[in-house]
């Protein structure tokens, strides 16, 4: 099987430079798991960068690497590829919405608590995500994640732009606590937000590391791209 697939991310404008080497370098990864496949990656933050991208790829499958379908999925991205003369691309559903993400994050979570030395049924998680007052996407996709973690003492979900804010959410928790950022890299939110807001809250559990930074994305988006083509084909 042979295809091709551009990897979306949104980036970080500030410093978009190495959103752009981080993508770059998950593209090659999924590119190594589909021999014959063509696999470019993209932020949206970097200027011309996607429309440089779809010069060198034939119809590819766009793959937004976001944890929800929000704006930038539902609006900006296809806005994107219409200005770039690319409109019946065929666009995929967000990373944070693959049928193994939820599987994952309980699996980081546990491992999480095992290597502390905790029980997990004694081990509290908070799921951080970036949450929105305009759109309902990123919420509804972080609790429903939570709703699939189970076997622990309890599981929170706090976020970064909307109530419960992750500082309030993570008051309390006790020692014995995990928080999974339900993001895809260590951009902006997680590098800033998210500590200030645990230190805010005296959390006094471990920050784990961003879910989409994980050892095996690369295999699941691989998947996703796979699985479309036999879909469509």
């Amino acid at each position: 099987m042979t295809g091709s697939a551009l990897i979306v991310a949104h980036g970080q404008p500030s410093d978009p430079e190495p959103p752009e080497a981080e993508i770059a370098a998950l593209a090659a990864a999924v590119g190594a798991l589909l021999p014959g496949w063509r696999i470019a990656g993209a932020t949206l933050a970097a200027p011309r960068t996607l429309e440089q991208a779809l010069q060198d790829l034939s119809d590819p499958l766009v793959f937004p690497f976001f944890m929800a379908d929000g704006w930038f999925t539902r609006s900006e991205l296809p806005r994107r590829l219409a200005a770039a003369g690319h409109s019946s691309l065929a666009i995929l559903p967000a990373f944070g919405l693959l049928p193994g993400i939820a599987t994952l994050a309980a699996e980081v979570a546990r491992e999480a608590a095992t290597a502390n030395g905790w029980v997990v049924a004694g081990t509290s998680v908070l799921l951080a995500a970036h949450g929105s007052g305009r759109s309902r996407a990123s919420a509804a996709a972080t609790r429903a994640i939570a709703a699939r973690l189970t076997g622990f003492a309890s599981v929170h979900v706090g976020f970064v732009e909307e109530a419960p804010y992750v500082a309030d959410a993570a008051r309390d928790l006790g020692p014995r606590a995990l928080c999974l950022p339900l993001f895809v890299a260590r951009w902006g939110h997680v590098q800033t937000d998210i500590p200030t807001a645990l230190a805010e809250a005296r959390f006094g559990g471990e920050l784990l590391a961003p879910l989409g930074t994980h050892p095996t994305v690369p295999a699941l988006i691989a998947r996703a791209l796979a699985d479309h083509r036999v879909t469509a084909g």
